[in-house]
């Protein structure tokens, strides 16, 4: 796993921008291509994930890549869900909360631990990735919710949750919450928070967008991935030329 730096939530928000302005574009091609695009979508995940679980140590290329073809198909997949079985963002929301609560009661009572420091065995890294995926599924649930059934807007719903995003900081930097508990919460929130300006980038302006496009979200932030992961590469190969320097 990656150390949890500025860098890496950076990147982190940036694939669940990038997930949630793709899977859009997805949506609106005809059906044969957005079949044919969830279908390598899917693909992809299903490949980077393995490469993941064989690695015995962090790979940024795989890690990031497994994460942004979660957000895209992970995207996808929950709002496919709640259109087939006709549910509401607020059931789904909630749904999806108890799902993630059950997977981290479930991972704990058999580790013991829900730190990401403590992922040595391939049994915790399933937990850990099925974690990621269920809270990707509630982060798109949460943002509709804000942004459509609470009448929010896109921006609105992303000032929200930037705010949102700063209290489990605050929290622990005040000694009130303990790492682990601090970084679930904000990484859960980073899925609205992400999405939400992705939206607001791309939709139209009479949804209270810019109008960008869906398609050229999706490839400002995928370029923008690549150039973070890219540095972030850089800084650890330096750190690991000094000795002594902690990584």
């Amino acid at each position: 796993m990656p150390e949890a730096t500025a860098m890496f939530w950076a990147i982190k928000i940036c694939t669940t921008g990038m997930g949630e302005a793709a899977s859009d574009f997805m949506g609106t091609r005809p059906v044969l291509l957005a079949a044919a695009l969830v279908a390598i979508s899917g693909t992809a995940l299903i490949w980077l994930l393995l490469l993941q679980l064989r690695a015995d140590r962090y790979l940024p290329w795989v890690y990031w890549g497994t994460v942004a073809m979660v957000s895209v198909f992970g995207t996808v997949a929950a709002d496919g869900l709640r259109v087939v079985l006709g549910l509401s963002y607020l059931t789904t929301t909630i749904a999806f909360a108890l799902t993630v609560a059950a997977i981290l009661t479930a991972w704990y009572r058999t580790e013991r631990t829900l730190s990401i420091h403590d992922i040595t065995t391939l049994r915790r890294e399933l937990f850990y990735w099925s974690t990621v995926i269920a809270t990707f599924a509630l982060g798109t649930a949460a943002g509709d919710l804000t942004a459509n059934s609470l009448g929010l807007g896109y921006l609105d719903s992303g000032l929200l949750f930037l705010a949102a995003i700063a209290a489990p900081y605050l929290l622990h930097r005040g000694a009130a919450l303990n790492a682990t508990t601090a970084f679930w919460a904000a990484y859960i929130v980073t899925r609205p928070l992400g999405a939400s300006f992705a939206d607001w980038g791309a939709v139209p302006v009479h949804d209270g967008g810019l109008h960008l496009g869906t398609g050229p979200v999706t490839l400002v932030l995928l370029a923008l991935i690549v150039a973070l992961v890219r540095q972030e590469r850089s800084t650890t190969a330096a750190l690991r030329t000094v000795p002594g320097a902690a990584l």
